[in-house]
């Protein structure tokens, strides 16, 4: 990072710091630790910053970085041990359980725990869509920006997602 040009070793560092707080959530979210997902952010800004000089003269900077850090993700849970445990996206069923306090904590946790089931279920695109917009309170535009794609592209995988949640969630409301 010396021998780069100071313009470079800014927009590396504006990079970083716009997407690490995002990256962080969304690695959190899939990975359920924190030191899990400071481990899998910082593999993939190491990566990034290896390829940031060809990266600059890309047309979709933003999507070869989420593709990064989605491959770091994999990783990271390829690597876990080897006994069954929560997945975090289950996990958060419970955290959402343990918020609703006036409200039925059972029904909430089922309810919470049906969704997750189903949104696991959701092609890929369609799952980071829903989880960036949904779970980490993206607007559409954020989640675009993070995803690198346009904002038409994740509102067209949020419509999507939400018609086959619908599908997934009225069958198995028949179960």
């Amino acid at each position: 990072m010396s021998q780069w040009e100071p313009a470079a070793r800014l927009s590396y560092w504006a990079f970083h710091s716009n997407r690490r707080p995002a990256y962080m959530r969304f690695a959190y979210l899939q990975l359920g630790s924190d030191s899990a997902a400071e481990d899998a952010v910082d593999a993939t800004f190491d990566s990034l910053m290896n390829e940031w000089l060809r990266m600059l003269h890309m047309d979709r900077l933003d999507a070869y970085a989420w593709t990064v850090l989605k491959q770091r993700l994999a990783d990271r849970q390829h690597r876990r041990s080897p006994w069954p445990r929560p997945r975090p996206m289950d996990m958060s069923a419970f955290e959402a359980a343990l918020k609703e306090a006036h409200a039925d904590q059972y029904e909430v946790l089922t309810d919470t725990i049906r969704f997750y089931s189903a949104v696991s279920r959701l092609a890929e695109r369609q799952r980071d869509a829903v989880l960036l917009r949904y779970g980490l309170q993206c607007s559409a535009g954020e989640a675009a920006s993070v995803m690198g794609v346009d904002e038409a592209t994740v509102r067209t995988h949020l419509g999507q997602a939400h018609r086959r949640l619908a599908r997934l969630l009225d069958t198995s409301a028949e179960s």
